[in-house]
């Protein structure tokens, strides 16, 4: 009765034009964010030190048999001459280190003070794609957090557009997934939380050895509280609306509390090792892409030091 009952809901009209326009708005979104990503990739690329990316450290770490999403510079001609199959060369921080992305997608990014602006959670998932496109040229492997499947190369990363573009609603904070120890967390989003609860994320993962770097993606608007005269305030994600006669009076009082709230943040990812950063919509993405991306090298290198 129950299969029966699921394979006529499916056969609905109405139930197929619904999963047909979910598919429709998600599929709009993928090709641009995708493009935006690459093209920020290759500015950054180019920037650093202007030569191409590539991988640190050099240590034998095994064979493998090669898969389709591997880059065919990572063949090894002289061992698979000595097989039917065609054998990868994996350096030791290859093998061992994965890098993890998670984007904010709660109420609070879906939204800009501008139709000039991006909307937050648009602009989140092109930072975290053009850091996936830049680490997958080095042959690193990437995966969605939560989701467990990883990938090495472009393939990976259409698989990260792809989750990324996803409309679904999601809580604020990353799912608490336990992670392999040499593990990295790449997270954007802009943690309105409490800090109480930041840090039971942070330490979350960090208890299991994994890094971490975030990005608190922020419109303008909710960095400087420009608003001015009698103004409404619609909340989001429970909160209450809030009518405030004059806007500008509120100015200094908010965005003190704003800049000690980013502090706390800051000071709490500082303790557990993690890196902390902001970024503005209306700003370039590349710097912050460019920043994050060093710091990925960072961690890389003293991984191959050790």
């Amino acid at each position: 009765m129950s299969g029966n009952a699921r394979s006529d809901d499916i056969r609905r009209p109405g139930r197929w034009n619904a999963l047909r326009e979910q598919a429709e708005r998600a599929a709009a979104r993928f090709p641009p964010l995708l493009v935006q990503a690459e093209r920020i990739a290759q500015t950054v690329a180019f920037g650093v030190h202007g030569r191409r990316v590539t991988g640190p450290g050099d240590s034998f770490w095994q064979f493998r048999r090669y898969e389709p999403e591997d880059p065919i510079t990572a063949i090894d001609w002289r061992q698979s001459a000595k097989s039917q199959h065609v054998f990868v060369r994996e350096r030791e921080w290859e093998a061992a280190q994965t890098v993890w992305f998670w984007r904010d997608a709660s109420p609070s990014m879906r939204w800009r003070s501008a139709d000039a602006l991006p909307l937050k959670i648009d602009r989140a998932s092109v930072l975290l794609l053009a850091v996936a496109s830049l680490i997958a040229r080095a042959g690193e492997r990437v995966g969605a957090l939560g989701i467990g499947e990883t990938g090495i190369g472009r393939i990976a990363v259409r698989r990260l557009a792809a989750r990324l573009s996803e409309d679904a609603e999601s809580d604020d904070a990353p799912p608490p997934v336990a992670l392999p120890r040499h593990s990295t967390v790449l997270a954007a989003g802009d943690f309105f939380m409490e800090p109480e609860r930041f840090e039971a994320m942070v330490a979350l993962f960090a208890a299991s050895g994994a890094k971490g770097h975030l990005i608190q993606v922020v419109d303008p608007a909710e960095e400087e509280f420009p608003f001015e005269g009698r103004m409404r305030f619609e909340g989001v994600e429970g909160l209450d609306a809030a009518l405030v006669g004059r806007a500008q009076s509120l100015r200094t009082v908010y965005r003190d509390r704003f800049q000690a709230h980013r502090d706390a943040l800051q000071r709490i990812a500082a303790r557990y090792g993690w890196s902390f950063q902001s970024h503005r919509t209306d700003r370039a993405p590349e710097t912050a892409v460019l920043s994050v991306y060093r710091r990925l090298s960072d961690d890389r290198r003293g991984k191959a030091k050790a």
